[in-house]
């Protein structure tokens, strides 16, 4: 079967190539640089709450405190906190939704990993998103995050990234579990 394959498609490729070659210049596309780097982000905070319990405020339904979408108003925003899970924009009214990312590790109370643009779709950028959850003390959790980014990079991507988390772990999420309203449980027992 390969065999047959491969005899057939030989030629196929070599009139698609002198095809192309005979294109008038107005038909060909247009090519240019593509400027690439990498970058990573790094933040880290202290929280009330068992690690299980922040993991549980960070994974499942993010919309109470994830303030950055695609459709201005989506229906839902969550992460499906298992190996394959999505990261997930559903959009109001049945219009569609986004996979932001796909988990590509979970540990429940000690690290969610997750793989994918985010904000950054449509560009040829992969980023690896890293929390870790380590307790201290009795009553409160080191969360850890770490971004590391790497493909089509255009300048102002490092400090956007690392100002949006910023955001979103100091001024959102932060408050959101320490007003006790973390999924409904107070995230602090």
């Amino acid at each position: 079967m390969l065999r047959f394959i491969r005899t057939r498609f030989v030629p196929v490729v070599s009139a698609v190539v002198i095809a192309g070659a005979a294109l008038p210049a107005s038909v060909r596309a247009e090519t240019g640089p593509l400027q690439t780097g990498g970058f990573t982000v790094e933040h880290t905070l202290t929280l009330p709450g068992t690690p299980e319990a922040i993991y549980d405020a960070i994974s499942g339904d993010i919309s109470p405190w994830w303030d950055h979408t695609f459709s201005g108003d989506p229906a839902r925003f969550y992460i499906e906190a298992k190996p394959g899970g999505g990261f997930m924009e559903i959009m109001k009214g049945g219009r569609g939704g986004v996979r932001h990312a796909t988990v590509i590790y979970a540990d429940r109370g000690k690290a969610l990993r997750f793989e994918g643009p985010l904000g950054l779709s449509g560009y040829a950028i992969q980023m690896v998103h890293t929390y870790t959850f380590e307790a201290v003390g009795p009553d409160s959790t080191r969360l850890s995050l770490s971004v590391h980014a790497a493909g089509e990079i255009q300048d102002g991507w490092a400090e956007a990234v690392d100002r949006t988390w910023h955001h979103f772990l100091f001024d959102r999420f932060k408050p959101y579990v320490e007003s006790g309203r973390a999924g409904g449980r107070d995230a602090r027992r």
